[in-house]
């Protein structure tokens, strides 16, 4: 059993990402709580939101794992900027229980020259005063591939972030691992194992609620950040099969983020759901 699918557009609705996500082949999708360079966000149909929650039950689906905008930056250079990071964080987890016990995954930010030991308080003391007793949702650091000064480049500086969470959000709290970020960033995922045991020393395997599936244009330790489509970049099918086969992070949402249309993700659901008989 796996849970796969990829990014859909919430343009036409909730209920539609559903059904659109099954005619891909897919049990779980990816979807922007607005759009993904920010702005106000579209309101929510509550009837939309309950016809979804529904749907998803009756198909079996995985955790959905919506995504902030690009250019939420908690721990920008401007105050200004933070300031409006901030307020979309707690709109959109407010949102958010819409669809409840959803995971929402983010960038952590870049700290723009400021360095991390200013940005890592900051962006914990955002997550701190959005979060709300009752929430259902958990959200998730995304590990990221370390170009300019990206926050998140390692698993330590994710851990930095956590430990800085209050005790009654730490259930709420945990990390999505994208297979082209980590390897952008160094962690040479083809001995798979090796990463996750690296990872549950610092991080606590417990912590890892979603994976972001992409192939990486750029070799290991590029530091660059750009997805291929799986089996034609530089970490290859035959790796990206091993993660996915991994009995360590079976039953997580798989979601690709490949540059695709939908007839691309179809046949690679289809590719990766082979990958599992």
């Amino acid at each position: 059993m796996i849970y796969i699918g990829n990014h859909l557009s919430s343009s036409n609705g909730y209920l539609k990402m559903g059904e659109v996500a099954t005619k891909l082949g897919g049990n779980t999708f990816a979807f922007f709580t607005r759009n993904p360079r920010g702005g106000a966000a579209k309101p929510i149909d509550p009837k939309d939101a309950e016809a979804l929650n529904k749907y998803l039950v009756t198909n079996h689906f995985g955790k959905l794992v919506a995504h902030a905008p690009y250019t939420m930056n908690l721990c920008s250079d401007k105050p200004d900027i933070r300031e409006f990071a901030k307020n979309m964080l707690k709109e959109d987890l407010q949102r958010m229980e819409a669809t409840p016990n959803q995971y929402y995954n983010f960038h952590p930010g870049s700290h723009v020259g400021q360095g991390t030991d200013f940005a890592i308080p900051v962006i914990a003391e955002a997550l701190n005063q959005a979060m709300f007793e009752g929430m259902t949702t958990t959200v998730l650091l995304e590990t990221m591939a370390g170009k300019g000064t990206e926050v998140g480049r390692s698993f330590e500086e994710l851990k930095q972030i956590i430990d800085l969470i209050e005790e009654k959000y730490q259930n709420n709290i945990g990390v999505c691992l994208d297979t082209c970020h980590v390897w952008d960033a160094g962690y040479d995922i083809s001995n798979f194992d090796e990463v996750l045991n690296h990872f549950d020393k610092i991080i606590g395997l417990q912590k890892l609620k979603a994976i972001h599936l992409n192939d990486s244009m750029n070799p290991l330790e590029a530091h660059k950040d750009r997805h291929q489509k799986i089996g034609q970049g530089c970490i290859g099918e035959q790796i990206l099969k091993a993660v996915i086969q991994n009995p360590r992070v079976q039953n997580l949402p798989f979601i690709l983020e490949t540059p695709n249309d939908d007839e691309g993700y179809a046949q690679e659901i289809k590719l990766i759901k082979s990958w599992m008989i």
